[in-house]
């Protein structure tokens, strides 16, 4: 075994490998990019190396070899599937933990790979691409493969860059769109376009194949609940194999190893029809480590990241006959906000706290105090839970998704505990397009009435909170001479609608209700509140800006006071139109300019942030008035980067400066 191993990494999955290092005796060494020297993965380490980036492959072997590292686990992401870097690490005399570099140039070109598969009689879904091959003659290409169809880049994954297309008028649209995506995200334009299965499930097969000509499948992972082509949950075993079909994807996936004389951990992923599971398809081969390995890990009890080491140390796997005991299930949580549209999300982590419960495991690279930023991948941490059944299981990771506290930071628990409450999906009955199907009944659900007046109280007492003699009159607190006034609050909780809240001793109105008993009490970490005789037990955090959190079961909520002058200018602003980004990131695009003339959902600026397009579209037909986007440039939240007006309003505008010039003529004249 290696004495050092460098994980070129951060996140959650740094921090996983560290995890099995240290339980091996061997001494872990990171990297880390600039103004990220504070993350926990930089804190769990023995050592960390500042390099320029997590992309940078000269000075992350530079960094490997002057830690006194003999080896780099590149985790997932980032540069684990890079060829030149596997190449790189092998040239400087280390040791690369996965496969040799020319297998992941092989399999990480999704056309090479499936002719490479098939010709060891892996069954692969309809398809055709090539490099060089033009967008009208890709477009060609998928009429004759009929409708839907898949586009994908071929040099990607994850996801990334896909676009399903179920008719002919927008094909073109969507093949420049998946192109930009290729070309930003991979460097690699050439696009795949396949075949697309309705309710398709997606299975995968966990492979290990060490240097001495040995290969084993560790059973399936089901990884069918999936948004936006990524998947949010995944477990082990699938529900919708029978043992035939799980020993004949497994050979499969066996062949399909062998095809490319792979060597470490791999992953096959498999394209199924619901209504005929043994009708697989191979779809793509990942040349790393899976973000959902811990399924696996939990049923088989193999610490793959260990095999991972031991295979690339030289030693042999040992065993084939692995099998899978239980059931385990495993729910990513994001920094996204579900309630608008799961555009990414940041901030500093205020309050973490992680639940302790039988059977439950978390990997997270969250720590408190922690800068969440639009730089990385939006993927914070992941609760896997462990049953002897599938059912035990998911209670199991509902109770720990409910007890998970990330104040500071909105993102998807709340969204993740409702899902797998769904009864299709605690019946096993699901398929890709589940989630997408499910969304809106599981966003935009109304806080309860406690959080508005949990805040406003809060928010009271700590203006009240000081000590010594204060002027009665210019406390805000109600107090008057003829007894106590109301105290007004108007607060937002996340994107939603202002709500007015009424403060005075024992009672409060929300919305101009009637004013009921209610009382708030600190508690460690927290409040209670009571409301109408009702107490909940509120986590809770603020923020030196005024912006308050609060959690209760699975969800949490950002609650911010109302400036009612600045709302009202802002919502004059907005009658011209104003494009705002809806999320912290960076200008990709600029598609119009001032001057042009925009029909109603015309895209004006797209704007990416954590490996996601957003498109500003005009909301009705009109003129661009104002263009501050610049491509390149990093803009905040609801910042504006373009107006529209009408038509009609350019027109006034123009009559209005023309009349006021013609009047100032007249006043020189004089």
């Amino acid at each position: 075994m290696f004495e050092a191993v460098l994980v070129a990494n951060r996140g959650e999955i740094a921090v996983r490998v560290i995890r099995t290092l240290r339980r091996l005796g061997v001494r872990a060494v990171t990297v880390h990019g600039p103004g990220d020297a504070d993350a926990r993965h930089v804190h769990e380490a023995d050592t960390a190396v500042e390099v320029p980036g997590y992309l940078d492959i000269d000075a992350v072997v530079a960094a490997a070899l002057r830690a006194g590292a003999q080896a780099i686990h590149p985790g997932y992401g980032f540069l684990s599937e890079n060829a030149a870097f596997a190449a790189a690490v092998e040239r400087a005399g280390l040791v690369f933990v996965g496969p040799p570099a020319g297998v992941i140039e092989l399999m990480g070109d999704k056309i090479r790979a499936k002719e490479t598969v098939a010709a060891f009689g892996v069954p692969v879904v309809p398809g055709t691409g090539a490099p060089g091959m033009s967008d009208e003659q890709l477009a060609d290409e998928a009429r004759k493969i009929g409708f839907p169809v898949l586009i994908k880049p071929s040099a990607g994954g994850g996801g990334k860059g896909m676009r399903l297309v179920r008719t002919d008028d927008v094909l073109a649209e969507e093949i420049a769109a998946a192109r930009r995506v290729a070309k930003g995200a991979f460097g690699d334009d050439t696009l795949l376009i396949e075949r697309w299965i309705d309710r398709p499930r997606h299975i995968e097969i966990q492979v290990l194949a060490d240097t001495h000509g040995t290969v084993v499948h560790l059973g399936e992972r089901e990884c069918s609940l999936q948004r936006r082509h990524q998947k949010i949950i995944e477990e082990a075993p699938s529900v919708l194999l029978d043992v035939d079909t799980r020993i004949a994807m497994g050979a499969a996936a066996v062949r399909a190893a062998r095809a490319c004389g792979y060597v470490g951990a791999g992953t096959i992923e498999f394209i199924v029809p619901s209504e005929d599971p043994s009708s697989f398809y191979f779809m793509e081969m990942n040349t790393r480590l899976q973000v959902e390995h811990p399924v696996t890990e939990l049923v088989t009890r193999v610490d793959l990241v260990e095999s991972q080491l031991r295979i690339a140390a030289g030693a042999a796997i040992g065993k084939s006959d692995v099998t899978m005991h239980g059931h385990a299930i495993e729910a990513r949580i994001y920094a996204e906000d579900p309630d608008r549209g799961f555009l990414p999300t940041g901030g500093r982590v205020l309050t973490l706290s992680e639940p302790d419960i039988e059977g439950v495991r978390i990997d997270s690279g969250l720590r408190e105090g922690g800068e969440i930023g639009s730089t990385y991948d939006p993927m914070l941490a992941k609760v896997i839970a462990y049953g002897e059944d599938r059912a035990t299981a998911i209670a199991r990771l509902r109770a720990a998704l409910a007890g998970t506290r990330v104040l500071g930071v909105t993102t998807n628990l709340g969204f993740l505990y409702r899902l797998l409450g769904d009864p299709d999906v605690a019946a096993g009955d699901i398929d890709t397009g589940l989630v997408e199907a499910r969304a809106d009944d599981l966003v935009g659900l109304a806080p309860p009435p406690e959080v508005a007046v949990a805040a406003a109280l809060a928010a009271r007492a700590e203006r009240t909170a000081t000590g010594g003699w204060a002027d009665p009159f210019s406390a805000q607190t109600g107090w008057r001479v003829g007894g106590p006034a109301w105290d007004t609050h108007v607060l937002r909780i996340g994107p939603g609608e202002p709500v007015e809240v009424r403060v005075r001793d024992g009672q409060v109105s929300v919305d101009g209700g009637e004013p009921v008993p209610a009382a708030v009490q600190v508690v460690p970490g927290g409040l209670s509140v009571s409301l109408d005789g009702l107490t909940r037990r509120f986590d809770y955090a603020a923020q030196s800006s005024g912006v308050r959190w609060l959690a209760y079961g699975p969800d949490t909520w950002r609650v911010s006071e109302v400036d009612t002058v600045r709302a009202a200018a802002a919502g004059a602003a907005m009658g011209n139109g104003a494009l705002t980004s809806p999320m912290p990131g960076t200008v990709t695009v600029v598609k119009a300019a001032v001057g042009d003339r925009v029909t109603r959902g015309q895209t004006v600026v797209v704007v990416e942030a954590m490996k996601m397009e957003h498109a500003l579209t005009a909301p009705f037909d009109g003129v661009v008035t104002e263009v501050s986007a610049v491509v390149g440039a990093s803009v905040a939240m609801d910042q504006t980067l373009a107006i529209v007006e009408t038509v009609e309003a350019v027109a006034a505008d123009g009559a209005d400066a023309a009349a006021n010039a013609d009047a100032d003529a007249r006043k020189e004249s004089r």
